[in-house]
């Protein structure tokens, strides 16, 4: 097997040492003296996606958690990487997967390329594969996703039904049927079916998120938040938790904890619309704590005991 030096590969992929060693040190690659030809295959998707801006954290939590649900030894060289916002995933075996999420995504590239895609749609969790699922119910499930695109919501709520009489721990089926129910305004049947999600998957976080969402809407915020939290406690890279929390702390006017979400999501996600209101509010909330820090010291306050004190000569 041909070996290529550091050297080699710098000059094979244009690079620094400096970015070399900066993704040694952020624990994107191994530190090594040669490479393979793959190895080499593994640093130039990594430069591709440092050139796009997608943070070495980022890049690091997405490889790990894939890791854990793919059971891969190096995702990066065993799948496709696809950038999806500010997160990545990745394709392997027809499937695109969000490993932070736990959730399979709809490959709309896929679906362009062939007109009878057979991947499954979002939302789906990972234990739940095409090839250790029954046919019926993936395709089932996929003429749902098909139906509530259409606007045919009473087939698409049928189908789902179907689905949970044939197997009533299909997660999937119980967070899309909520999600039809949220949009109606049925909010109880939805906080009922999301909360049936997270007991049959407890580590199925877009159930807890969804379930945040309906209670908020439902005005019980301190429900809503530990739903949020669970979500994050799951996927601490989640940004959209993290937004939801930030809005919600900053209705229960509690400042300083709003101000730690806006920050993990700008943390995450750095650019756009919803990145610039984070920002605005951070601002907002620290001019706020400021002023309120400054308001308490409208009198003199003598030292405690056994503390220096300033004395006039």
């Amino acid at each position: 097997m041909t070996s290529y030096s550091r050297q080699d590969a710098i000059r094979i992929l244009r690079i620094s040492i400096h970015q070399l060693q900066g993704w040694e040190r952020a624990g994107l690659i191994p530190q090594q003296q040669t490479y393979s030809f793959q190895d080499l295959g593994q640093l130039r998707i990594l430069r591709a996606l440092r050139e796009e801006a997608v943070s070495a954290a980022s890049i690091r939590h997405s490889i790990l958690a894939m890791k854990a649900v793919g059971g891969m030894a190096n995702p990066l060289l065993e799948a496709r990487v696809v950038r999806t916002g500010t997160r990545l995933a990745f394709r392997h075996h027809g499937a695109m997967v969000d490993p932070i999420r736990r959730q399979l995504l709809f490959d709309f590239e896929r679906a362009e390329a062939d007109d009878s895609p057979t991947v499954t749609p979002e939302p789906a969790p990972l234990r739940r594969t095409a090839a250790a699922e029954p046919r019926g119910l993936q395709d089932r499930f996929l003429a749902a996703v098909q139906a509530e695109e259409a606007g045919e919501k009473q087939q698409a709520i049928s189908l789902y039904e179907e689905i949970l009489d044939l197997d009533p721990r299909y997660a999937a089926a119980y967070i899309n049927l909520g999600t039809i129910a949220f949009h109606l305004r049925e909010y109880d049947r939805a906080e009922r079916l999301y909360r049936r999600a997270t007991e049959v998957d407890p580590a199925y976080v877009l159930a807890y998120f969804d379930l945040g969402n309906v209670l908020d809407e439902l005005g019980r915020l301190d429900e809503s938040i530990a739903a949020y939290r669970q979500a994050v406690a799951l996927a601490p890279r989640y940004a959209d938790a993290h937004y939801n929390l930030a809005l919600a702390f900053e209705r229960l006017e509690k400042p300083r904890a709003a101000l730690r979400h806006w920050q993990a999501y700008l943390k995450i996600d750095q650019c756009g619309p919803w990145a610039e209101h984070a920002r605005a509010q951070i601002r907002k909330l620290l001019s706020r704590e400021t002023l309120s820090i400054a308001s308490r010291a409208n009198r003199f306050i003598p030292p405690r005991k056994g503390t220096a004190a300033l004395e006039i000569l």
